[in-house]
């Protein structure tokens, strides 16, 4: 049997909560490209994306595994079936390209500070054999040279400061996921507590209805015996 109403179908609200995060993602992507990889924003940003693309890969994940299981029942026609996992490897592809990309990101961004590093420490004293220095020039020089490695390492400096950043906005993130678990797991227990009490009241309230029921049986008896003795 078909599905009669595929706009109020689970599946396909899933579907579209997917394309919407890789829209998120894509604009987040854009805007770190306009900071530098040695700024704050540019490690928040980078930490979040990453958690946005793990949590695409694992509703990708899921979408999957719940059109398997669809695919078993009569919910679902063979072409619909081939429709949907036709866009559920465009998903696929899509996060591949978006990992790319952010990797790509990364690269292009690092070799970027790597030039601004070195770079300028790189100046070639144009000495030869018809060109004469005083040792003013090659001390000024020298100390020019030293002044741009100075740059450099306070560059490499601030390169280490974001990874620092990053890793502390990671961690930052994990905690507040594990916050959510707990608090997810209490709720469970006490769930799981007022059911089983519930139960008990239930099972309770049985056994009473059951006594009360043979009282009932035993009291006819009694009156309906009196009855026939007296008559």
């Amino acid at each position: 049997m078909a599905l009669g109403f595929l706009d109020e179908d689970p599946w396909l609200l899933e579907h579209e909560c997917c394309e919407k995060l890789y829209r998120d993602i894509m604009e987040q992507l854009t805007l770190r490209q306009s900071y530098p990889r040695i700024t704050d924003k540019y490690s928040q940003l980078s930490a979040n994306i990453r958690l946005r693309l793990k949590q695409y890969n694992n509703e990708v994940g899921q979408l999957n595994q719940k059109l398997e299981a669809m695919s078993n029942t009569d919910n679902i026609t063979p072409a619909e079936y081939e429709r949907r996992t036709r866009q559920i490897e465009l998903l696929h592809s899509k996060g591949i390209k978006m990992q790319k990309l952010f990797d790509e990101q990364v690269v292009n961004t690092f070799e970027a500070d790597r030039k601004a590093l070195i770079g300028s420490g790189t100046a070639n004293l144009d000495i030869g054999p018809s060109t004469s220095y005083s040792v003013t020039d090659i001390r000024e020089t020298q100390k020019r040279i030293v002044g741009e490695q100075n740059e450099g390492l306070e560059n490499l400096s601030k390169i280490i400061s974001r990874q620092k950043n990053i890793a502390t906005t990671i961690s930052k993130e994990v905690d507040y996921h594990n916050e959510i678990l707990d608090d997810l797991g209490d709720q469970i227990d006490r769930t799981d507590s007022r059911l089983t009490q519930e139960t008990r009241h239930v099972e309770v309230v049985n056994r009473k209805d059951k006594t009360c029921a043979y009282w009932v049986i035993i009291i006819l008896l009694f009156i309906s015996i009196v009855t026939v003795s007296v008559i």
